[in-house]
């Protein structure tokens, strides 16, 4: 009892903030390649914990040399993590960020592929988009071409448009930006799919089966657009109904057990 009276107020409010500042960069950095480094460092503190109890005095030389140069390491490791933290508290939005702003900012990004993905199938070129969301896709984006960019139907178009050295591939988006194009997806093993599905449509089912991603994909040869979710497709979709959709599966927000896609990234078919 002693020890709950010595607790004051702000020594509370001291620990929540801690805890929200360690909640927000484990949201940004996940999803990334940060995590695999945190990973290491966790198994570094292990192995030092180790030699501590065990009295390994040469394990716990090196492990004191690692963490003597491990400050220096950590920040140009994480450089491009903590550049992006710096701009977003620069822009104010590392802590808070209205729901109107994001509800706001999703309807353009969906309204920006809903207008580029009409130009795929009026002029019949292939296009393969993926949305990452709770699975991490880096090692997917990193089989193509980075970019980091905002979302926008004229980059989109330029991506796709035949015979460009980024259309024979996938369009990684996470967030609110174009991570990579040119990537390569898994293509899907399995024997009932319809034999009038080309490569595009067995990569976007291979994906899906393999990640919780949403993926769409125009046909090359009819100008089809289809959207493929948990090892499924659905094939000519309408407007009206992909929009639907999208809004229910990616936006943010949205009320189930998966997290949306907002807060977390081939061959012709």
């Amino acid at each position: 009892m002693e020890l709950w009276t010595n607790i004051r107020v702000w020594d509370i409010i001291d620990i929540l903030i801690v805890s929200y500042v360690i909640y927000k960069l484990i949201m940004l950095v996940r999803g990334t390649r940060a995590v695999q480094l945190l990973r290491g460092i966790f198994v570094l503190l292990i192995a030092w914990g180790l030699s501590v109890a065990f009295q390994l005095h040469t394990l716990n030389w090196l492990m004191n040399q690692a963490f003597t140069f491990g400050v220096l390491a950590i920040i140009i490791i994480f450089q491009p993590e903590l550049r992006r933290a710096l701009e977003q508290l620069g822009r104010g939005t590392l802590f808070s960020r209205s729901s109107n702003a994001e509800d706001t900012e999703f309807k353009t990004l969906i309204a920006e592929v809903i207008k580029a993905l009409n130009y795929f199938s009026k002029n019949k070129i292939g296009a393969l988009i993926v949305f990452e969301r709770e699975t991490g896709l880096m090692d997917v984006i990193e089989s193509g071409t980075k970019l980091n960019s905002n979302i926008s139907s004229e980059l989109l178009i330029n991506i796709f448009i035949p015979n460009t050295p980024l259309h024979d591939g996938a369009v990684i988006i996470s967030g609110n930006q174009i991570m990579a194009a040119g990537c390569y997806l898994p293509l899907s093993e399995n024997p009932f799919i319809s034999k009038e599905l080309g490569t595009r449509h067995r990569a976007a089912i291979g994906m899906t089966e393999v990640s919780d991603a949403v993926v769409l994909v125009v046909s090359e040869e009819t100008g089809q657009i289809s959207l493929s979710i948990n090892g499924q497709v659905v094939r000519d979709i309408k407007e009206e109904s992909l929009i639907s959709k999208l809004f229910e599966e990616l936006r943010p927000n949205k009320d189930n057990s998966k997290k949306p896609f907002w807060r977390r990234r081939g061959r012709r078919g």
